[in-house]
């Protein structure tokens, strides 16, 4: 580039620029846009000019291109240097909020767009993509700049593949001079970001080709193209992983791969994914020896950019996701083993080596904190552990056997312990069961006798297992029971399950048929159910009387319960057995003979259905709810007590605060889905979250303290921390919301006034026309213990007459009106809630990491603390717990979390914290040198700021400008409570601060 060269440039494009600005016509801008675009673009003005006026077409007439090599060299100068983003800002802001709209169809395509279809993409998008975000500007029509900026977005990525078109710009600068090393890679990661922003800063509903789900695949397609033209075009005997070749081209693809997996669109990348390598690992291994498919794989074109790719993430978490969901999709599809492997070796290998991390994932987490389907674990154990094809035969021993022996201990080592048993899912404990089984199966004696307490671990786990009532868990104590027998001794198997006498164990443990047999006796009574209800209504249908019902269904009902006990040593003549059949036939009459001889009492229908709610049991004492909800086998008794729990509580017994602790445990304990019918568990959980909001209403202290106990507890697992958070949720509302009833006061004259007549005769005050009132006497009494006196009253008009006389006395009935109100009963609990809840909410604890894997628990945490101090908006305990939750909002781990929920829920609980503190009250603090809220409410204004100006998510930006507007108010208010104060107290006794005492008070401006 020379510099005469992007002199001129810059001198052509400020002209450029000066006629737009001075133009009155929009034939003048279009004229003074193409003077440049000439001069950049092949261009043909017969496309155009017959939309413009005459006037102007000898302006662009008389405009000459330039040669190839001029309009060449022309194009890189104005695309390289300063000249282009001058250009862009104007076209993006003026022209197209002044004049675009006036532009004829065919100009705005052969002289505006031409600028960014035809340029270079990657200034292109950072040209762009700022214009989707607003920045409070009033000079320009934002709708008119949004919306043509989402059209070139279309325009340029979607419909003329610019993702397609940038790699194959960073393939052609790999030996530029311009950037080198971290500037190129910060170059690289902020152009990957406005490429993946683009849909969250697109407006909803406009353009649907800017939607998460088409945009993102149009983009993946387009990058795996450019990544498989890359990969092809490299010279031969050129490694992949030469930096020569990689170090821009195949970083920007990893970079748009992670940002897409962390954007939650890790589905739909594998849907253009998983189909280009599948079809690439199935024409190969068509062909390809065994032995020799590893080393050919990686020389092959066309491959060997997949395991760059995937090298090239550095961020775990994409990777974690990228791999979880690309399994699962496997799975659905029903890939066999093979191809699966293959698919696993082609993207992670090189990670798997080069990586702990990627090692560490596959080794540990995908085999004891994940869940899969079986063959996903098949496939993970060949991939990470054995390190062999399923299929290969000819290396059975080609895996490692010092490393699968490791992963061994450590399932064992998790999977012996009673307290996994206790406090994991039972999806989690057969997965783990699976995972130590197909590795045993892998091991032979010698591996098993080099393991450290090996065998003593499998024999407790075992134990352990057997002692459980789940017939689940039990099975999977026999299924590596048989196993490791197998192993040790081959020629002996144990078996401790009747049903486990297959050659090959079932990892996934479907339903056996004794499990079956269960199902199908409870199918049977049904039926038997059904037929007597028929019997009921084809006796209403046909007119048959009740004793001729009575035979047919007392002689069915002795014939279904007639069972005869035969002795197994008995000689039976078959005979006898026809002869029995023909005396059963010939009988019929003689039985009918005998029954019309019966008496008449003999023959009264009785009713073969059995009433169930005679047979339940009905609950009355909170002890005995307890008692049936421990007991998991009785299922009908769990449901009963759920069913009746609330009631009991909000009834308020005595016992109650004896209980409540219990019960609050027990209630979290119940496992809802392992008594209701599918379909159901949504109805017996509301009904235990129920009970549980009502138990900590009317019992807060008792009930709390248990759920803070088991908050953190290693017996409990991610769900019920989550309900033990929404129940603690819902009784802070309630209690905030409590009402009650009022008696409505009237005042009363507690003393009469003086009159002519007797204080007890009442005052002939009433409408016109009412009689004087008159001394009436009680029937069917000989003393009066009162006096009653009553009166005729007018109808008043339009009233329908119901009676002839009113009555007064003095002992008239009270009005009954109530009124009802209601107050606020939490704040005198909210340290209660909140308190316990954040004390050791950093601590990483067996099962319980809030700041790592458990991010929901610590988010649905933050939102439970907004809401109590929201619940306590205004009062004093509100000031007194702001402090401490500021504490725990102000760490880092918590304020800028990877996660964007758990910063959803930090803004939710900063908002409510700036609405539940009384203007006052930090007036006071203020006035009282106490600067721990003060400091505490400026953080929070400055991190709202920061995360407004620089956070991704939307909703993260919404929200930092709801907390904000909330911090102006707050500060707006106090200013007026300082000031209110002025009158009273001087500022210069207060030992104010230097700002305060000046009468400055900072406003954010939102």
């Amino acid at each position: 580039m020379g510099e005469v060269e992007e002199k001129a440039v810059l001198e052509k494009v400020g002209n450029v620029v000066a006629s737009i600005n001075g133009s009155k016509h929009v034939d003048q801008v279009i004229s003074a846009v193409y003077s440049l675009a000439a001069l950049l673009f092949p261009l043909e003005t017969l496309s155009f000019i017959g939309s413009i006026s005459e006037k102007y077409r000898d302006e662009v007439r008389s405009v000459e291109a330039l040669s190839e090599n001029q309009t060449k060299e022309w194009w890189k100068v104005f695309y390289k240097g300063a000249a282009f983003p001058a250009l862009a800002r104007v076209l993006l802001y003026d022209v197209a909020s002044d004049w675009l709209v006036c532009f004829p169809i065919s100009a705005r395509k052969n002289v505006y767009d031409v600028f960014f279809v035809k340029g270079r993409m990657t200034e292109v998008v950072q040209a762009i993509v700022p214009c989707l975000q607003n920045r409070g500007s009033t000079s320009y029509d934002t709708s008119a700049v949004y919306s043509n900026a989402e059209r070139l977005l279309v325009l340029c990525l979607v419909e003329n593949d610019g993702a397609f078109q940038m790699v194959k710009e960073f393939n052609f600068q790999c030996e530029s001079e311009e950037l080198t090393g971290d500037k190129l890679k910060q170059a690289i990661s902020m152009l990957a970001q406005l490429v993946t922003s683009i849909p969250d800063k697109a407006r909803p509903g406009i353009s649907s080709a800017l939607s998460s789900h088409l945009f993102f695949k149009s983009i993946t397609t387009q990058l795996l193209s450019g990544a498989e033209e890359w990969d092809k075009n490299l010279p031969d005997g050129v490694d992949s992983c030469n930096k020569i070749y990689t170090h821009d081209t195949i970083v920007f693809i990893g970079e748009i791969v992670a940002r897409i997996c962390r954007r939650g669109s890790a589905d739909v990348l594998l849907s253009e994914l998983i189909p280009r390598v599948l079809c690439q690992a199935r024409n190969f291994l068509s062909g390809t020896a065994n032995v020799s498919v590893n080393k050919t794989f990686e020389l092959k074109p066309g491959l060997r950019f997949w395991s760059r790719v995937i090298e090239e993430i550095k961020d775990s978490y994409a990777v974690e996701r990228l791999s979880e969901q690309l399994l699962h999709q496997l799975a659905a599809q029903n890939t066999n083993d093979i191809e699966a492997y293959w698919i696993l070796w082609i993207l992670f290998h090189r990670s798997y080596e080069n990586q702990p991390l990627i090692r560490s994932m596959f080794v540990d987490k995908f085999l004891l904190w994940k869940v899969f389907p079986i063959c996903c674990l098949r496939w993970i154990l060949h991939f990470a552990i054995l390190e062999c094809s399923p299929d290969n035969t000819l290396l059975t021993k080609a895996y490692h056997a010092h490393r699968l022996v490791e992963t061994m201990q450590r399932l064992v080592s998790v999977w012996s312990k009673r307290e996994f048993v206790q406090s994991s899912r039972l999806e989690q404990q057969a997965y783990v069961t699976a995972a130590l089984g197909l590795c045993l199966e892998k091991m032979s004696k010698e591996d098993l006798d080099a393991t450290k307490d090996a065998i003593h671990s499998i024999l407790q786990g075992v134990s352990c297992r057997l002692e459980s009532p789940d017939h689940l868990v039990r099975k999977m104590a026999s299924s590596v029971a048989l196993v490791f027998s197998k192993v040790v001794d081959p020629q002996n198997p144990l078996y401790l399950d009747d049903n486990c006498h297959d050659e090959t164990i079932d990892w996934e443990f479907k339903p056996t048929m004794s499990d079956r047999s269960s199902v199908a006796k409870s199918h049977h009574k049904d039926e038997e159910a059904d037929k007597v209800k028929g019997l009921d209504m084809a006796k209403e249908a046909n007119g048959v009387d009740d004793a001729d019902m009575g035979k047919k269904v007392k002689g069915r009902k002795q014939k279904l319960l007639e069972f005869k006990l035969v002795d197994p040593d008995e000689v039976i003549d078959p005979a006898a057995l026809n002869g029995e059949l023909i005396s059963d036939g010939e009988g019929d009459d003689f039985g009918s003979e005998d029954s019309d001889s019966l008496s008449d009492t003999s023959l009264e229908p009785y009713d073969l259905t059995d009433d169930d709610a005679d047979l339940k049991r009905k609950f009355s004492q909170l002890v005995d709810v307890v008692g049936a909800l421990r007991k998991s086998d009785d299922v009908d008794g769990v449901e009963g007590a759920l069913n009746v729990a609330e009631k009991l509580v909000r009834a308020s017994p005595d016992e109650l605060k004896y209980v409540a602790s219990d019960l609050a445990r027990t209630l979290v304990q119940v496992r809802c889905s392992d008594f209701t019918v599918e379909g159901e568990e949504e109805s017996a959980e509301e009904k235990r979250q129920k009970a549980l909001v009502a138990l900590i209403v009317t019992c807060p202290l008792e009930s709390l303290e248990a759920l803070h106990t088991l908050l953190y507890s290693a017996t409990v697992d991610v769900s019920q921390r989550i309900m033990i958070l929404d129940v603690m949720t819902g009784a802070a509302q309630e209690l905030a919301s409590m009402k009650f009833l009022k008696p409505e006061y009237q005042p009363r004259n507690l003393i009469s006034s003086v009159s002519d007549k007797p204080w007890f005769i009442p005052r002939n005050i009433g409408p016109p026309g009412a009689s004087s009132w008159k001394e009436i006497s009680t029937p069917g009494t000989l003393l009066n213990w009162s006096y009653s006196y009553e009166r005729e009253l007018p109808p008043r008009p339009g009233q329908i007459q119901r009676g002839k006389t009113r009555r007064w006395s003095l002992q008239s009935s009270v009005n009954e009106n109530q009124l009802e109100q209601s107050q606020n009963q939490f704040p005198q609990y909210a340290a209660a809630f909140m308190l316990p809840a954040m004390l050791g909410f950093d601590k990483k604890r067996h099962g319980v990491d809030l700041l790592g894997r458990d991010f929901i628990v610590l988010g649905k945490l933050i939102f439970m603390l907004g809401v109590c101090i929201k619940s306590a908006a205004m009062h004093p305990e509100a000031s007194v717990l702001a402090s401490p939750l500021l504490d725990m909002l102000r760490v880092r781990e918590i304020s800028h979390h990877i996660e964007p929920y758990v910063r959803r829920s930090v803004l939710f609980a900063a908002s409510c914290i700036l609405v539940a503190i009384h203007p006052t009250h930090v007036a006071s603090a203020l006035m009282a040198g106490n600067t721990e809220i003060p400091r505490g409410l400026e953080w929070i204004r400055t991190w709202a700021h920061d995360i407004a100006e620089s956070d991704t998510d939307r909703e993260c930006y919404m929200l930092a400008m709801t907390c904000l507007q909330l911090h102006s108010e707050l500060a707006l208010q106090t200013s007026r409570a300082l000031e209110s104060t002025e009158g009273t107290f001087g500022t210069e006794t207060l030992g104010l601060p230097s700002a305060l005492a000046s009468g400055m008070i900072k406003i954010p401006r939102v």
